[in-house]
């Protein structure tokens, strides 16, 4: 039974990090009606770095972008973003990966993302 979730885990990853891809790889659009220059999809921006990816946190009016480590696809709290977008703003539009949350939200993930970053690389380096 195990075995199942975590494959079932596995392909569900698997489908968001394709979904993801397709939409990265789409031309720039306005983002819940806020359109910018710095989101710009048709170029990889020299701040994205190789294993990372750029989302915009929407909140209302205010939309925040944010370079993201590909190993937040594993956290909890932003596949539940990632789920929520999915239901807002759907596959089928093009831009930027748009998450519908507070800046703020997106910023703890990565805050604790590279706190569990740092204790596993300092974890490897004492052994």
């Amino acid at each position: 039974m195990a075995m199942f979730r975590t494959m079932k885990r596995k392909i569900g990853i698997r489908v968001v990090v394709e979904k993801l891809q397709r939409r990265l790889s789409r031309s720039r659009k306005s983002i819940n009606g806020i359109h910018n220059e710095d989101f710009d999809m048709t170029r990889v921006p020299e701040d994205v770095k190789e294993g990372h990816f750029a989302v915009v946190a929407v909140d209302g009016e205010e939309a925040k972008r944010f370079v993201v480590p590909l190993s937040c696809l594993t956290h909890p709290m932003f596949l539940r973003l990632l789920e929520e977008a999915a239901e807002e703003f759907g596959f089928d539009h093009e831009g930027a990966l748009a998450i519908p949350c507070q800046p703020s939200e997106v910023q703890r993930i990565l805050d604790e993302q590279w706190k569990l970053e740092l204790k596993r690389v300092r974890g490897t380096s004492q052994g």
